[in-house]
C-alpha cells in the first residue's frame, strides 16, 4: 500500500531584513500522491491522482457521484489487481470493480482514459439538468444553526492527522446537524476526500445523508456540490469560496451552501438559517 505521507530532506530558507539568508536542512513530511486506475467490469474508467488509503470507499463514492451505483449492493466485488513497481512489489494502484448482476455497465460517455489530477474532479455531468435528472435522493431542506456552522471548520481540522504533518492535504467530513463529527477523510484531492466520505456512508447504508452536513476544507466547486447533491446532503459547508455554478446547483437542488466559513463569519449562498434566539424580556 502506498503511503499517506512521505519524508524528504528539504532546505528551509529564512531571508533576513538586510537581504542575507539562513538555511537549515532537515526532514519534512509531504502528502502522498499516487495514481489510482479504476476498472469497472474489465474496462478502465478513469485514472485519478489520490492519497493512498480508503481506496474502496473512494471508488464507491466516485461511482455513486457518477450515478453508476445507488447502494453498496450494486457492487459485487472491489479488489486490488496486479500492479507492480520496478522492484516487483504490488503498488495497490489498480482497483477493479465488478458491478452486480442487473447493474448497467458504464457507457462510452463515462470512460476517461486520461489521468485526472488531484486538483480536478472527474464528474461526467456538464449541466445542472443532467444532475437533477439522475439523482435518486431528493434533498429535504434544513435550517442551519449559525453557531454550529462557524464551529465546523475547527472540528474538521481536529480530525486532520495528515494535515498536521504536511500542511498540504484536503479533508472532508460528515457531521450531524448539531455539529458532531461522524467521520473525516483526507486526500490530496478535495474531490477524492469527498468521495471517501460518501463511499464510507454508502458502505454503512447511511445514504441518503438527510441528517448530515458535508464539510470541506476547500472551496465549494461544482463537482463537490454535485457529489453532495447526489448523496442527499442537505448542506455543504466550505472554508473557501464557492463557484457560480456550484451556487446555482445548490439553489436548484434545495441544498444549503456556505463559503468562507472562517472564524465567526461565513457567506450563505443557498438555504436558510434558524431564527436568532429572542431575548427574554420577562425580567
Amino acid at each position: 500500500m502506498g503511503r499517506i505521507t512521505r519524508n524528504f530532506a528539504v532546505t528551509r530558507v529564512s531571508v533576513e531584513p538586510d537581504g542575507s539568508h539562513v538555511t537549515d536542512t532537515r526532514a519534512d513530511s509531504v502528502a502522498g500522491e499516487e495514481p489510482l486506475e479504476i476498472k469497472v467490469n474489465g474496462t478502465t474508467l478513469s485514472t485519478t491522482m489520490r492519497t493512498p488509503g480508503h481506496d474502496i470507499e473512494l471508488i464507491h463514492g466516485f461511482l455513486h457521484g457518477e450515478g453508476l451505483i445507488t447502494s453498496r449492493v450494486d457492487v459485487a466485488e472491489a479488489r486490488y489487481c496486479a500492479g507492480t513497481d520496478a522492484e516487483g512489489h504490488n503498488t495497490y494502484n489498480l482497483l477493479e470493480v465488478d458491478l452486480a448482476r442487473g447493474v448497467r455497465s458504464p457507457g462510452r460517455e463515462f470512460i476517461r482514459n486520461v489521468t485526472t489530477t488531484s486538483a480536478c474532479g472527474v464528474c461526467g455531468s456538464t449541466s445542472i439538468e443532467q444532475i437533477m435528472g439522475k439523482r435518486t435522493h431528493p434533498i429535504e431542506p434544513v435550517e442551519l444553526d449559525p453557531q454550529v456552522v462557524i464551529g465546523l471548520p475547527e472540528k474538521l481540522r481536529e480530525g486532520q492527522k495528515a494535515f498536521r504533518r504536511t500542511g498540504g492535504i484536503h479533508a472532508a467530513g460528515a457531521f450531524t446537524l448539531d455539529g458532531e463529527p461522524v467521520l473525516i477523510r483526507e486526500d490530496i484531492g478535495r474531490h477524492n476526500a469527498a468521495d471517501k466520505v460518501i463511499g464510507a456512508l454508502l458502505l454503512a447504508d447511511r445514504l441518503p445523508a438527510r441528517d448530515l452536513i458535508l464539510v470541506m476544507s476547500s472551496r465549494a466547486s461544482f463537482e463537490l456540490v454535485q457529489k453532495a447533491v447526489m448523496a442527499g446532503f442537505p448542506a455543504l459547508v466550505a472554508v473557501s469560496a464557492a463557484s457560480s455554478l456550484a451556487v446555482e446547483l445548490a439553489r436548484e437542488a434545495g441544498m444549503a451552501l456556505t463559503g468562507f466559513t472562517r472564524g465567526e463569519r461565513f457567506n450563505l449562498y443557498s438555504g436558510a438559517l434558524k431564527p436568532a434566539p429572542q431575548p427574554d424580556r420577562s425580567v
